[in-house]
């Protein structure tokens, strides 16, 4: 939060700025690949998730997409100081949209929060020169079974379009470059929930 003095008709009145949130719904869910330790778990309706390829990078990356009626799960966090500059050159390949939607979260000082979507003009269907890595998809499901459980790892499969498109596996030497370890239990998970969605992964 940052502080803030108004002065009205020689009254001087101080007043409390909250900080910002983000909504993340893909890596951004493994607090392990940030360091925004205010952070909650969250759902945001009217919005699903789809794997997209973007010309302002190399490999596929999800992205949110509007769908009335759908409801998909995340992490809010506070970004300290309104200082979105670190982050928005993480997400440089995405606009940020304040959420105007039905969030459900229990942060008890949460401000305006944002999500990144990819632009219409830059977005495109995953191929196989703009593949799926694997490594990304590791670290997204890490994250939604840390917050949620196998449960939530299911929702986040069933509520993602695009599980057509290539999936490069390039597990043994990751690409993706916040990658985490994971553990024996943890990969038998994405690769059981990637032939149940009928995945179409190739090797690297």
């Amino acid at each position: 939060m940052r502080q803030g003095v108004e002065f009205t008709n020689s009254v001087c009145t101080l007043f409390v700025m909250k900080d910002p949130f983000f909504f993340g719904y893909g890596s951004l869910v493994n607090r392990a690949t940030h360091s925004y330790a205010h952070a909650f778990p969250a759902q945001i309706s009217g919005w699903r998730r789809a794997w997209r390829h973007t010309t302002l990078r190399p490999v596929a990356f999800l992205t949110a997409v509007p769908a009335h009626g759908e409801q998909i799960d995340g992490l809010i966090a506070a970004v300290p100081g309104h200082d979105w500059a670190a982050l928005d050159e993480r997400e440089h390949a995405y606009d940020r949209h304040p959420v105007t939607g039905p969030l459900h979260h229990q942060a008890p000082d949460a401000g305006d929060v944002q999500i990144y979507a990819v632009a219409p003009q830059h977005s495109d269907s995953p191929d196989a020169r703009h593949p799926i890595l694997l490594s990304y998809v590791d670290v997204v499901v890490q994250g939604y079974l840390r917050e949620y459980g196998e449960a939530g790892v299911i929702r986040f499969f069933d509520t993602t379009d695009g599980w057509d498109a290539p999936i490069k596996d390039d597990r043994s030497a990751p690409i993706y470059p916040r990658h985490q370890t994971l553990h024996a239990d943890e990969k038998r998970l994405v690769d059981a929930q990637l032939v149940r969605v009928s995945a179409n992964v190739v090797a690297a």
